[in-house]
């Protein structure tokens, strides 16, 4: 067994309509949370991807990243197990697009929730992390970096392209 540190690295969206934030409640080892609509990056996608994917999938909303708000990281112990978890955040705002009905919400995903801010704010005891209640504060100060802050090398999306290739060759129809 290994003793190399591997953060869990993670995509979130901070997503605005009306001055409300879309936010799921999710069933947790620690109990029932409130999060952004987040999940763990994927092999073979951009970080713009993975958040628009788990945006998508938690919420039955579609979201197109437009902006960085930032790279965050978090240390969490599960008091279930001691397990002692690094998350690394790559959390973005950008368009809300449309819903898609009838879509099933995620394994574990209870509801989706339309809060304020000042909503927010007081049920941080409830978040997932206290990563959820920084980048609301990053996104209502205006903070905002371009897609282009995060550089996705082309072997990311090479990679994923050559497994296809090669499930197709070994899995013929």
């Amino acid at each position: 067994m290994s003793n190399r540190w591997r953060p869990s690295v993670t995509v979130a969206a901070v997503i605005e309509r009306d001055g409300r934030f879309l936010m799921i409640e999710e069933e947790t080892s620690e109990g029932l949370k409130i999060n952004n609509p987040a999940g763990h990056l994927d092999p073979g996608e951009t970080p713009a991807e993975g958040c628009a994917r788990e945006a998508l999938e938690e919420t039955a909303w579609r979201f197109q990243p437009t902006a960085l708000l930032g790279v965050y990281i978090s240390r969490f112990q599960r008091s279930t197990t001691g397990e002692d978890i690094t998350y690394l955040r790559f959390a973005f705002t950008g368009v809300l697009g449309e819903h898609v009905a009838g879509r099933a919400l995620d394994h574990g995903i209870v509801r989706t929730l339309w809060m304020t801010a000042d909503e927010l704010r007081a049920t941080a005891d409830r978040h997932r992390s206290p990563l959820v209640l920084r980048c609301l504060e990053d996104y209502l100060q205006g903070v905002r970096y371009p897609l282009s802050a995060v550089y996705c090398d082309a072997s990311v999306h090479a990679l994923q392209a050559h497994d296809a290739r090669r499930q197709a060759v070994e899995e013929p129809d």
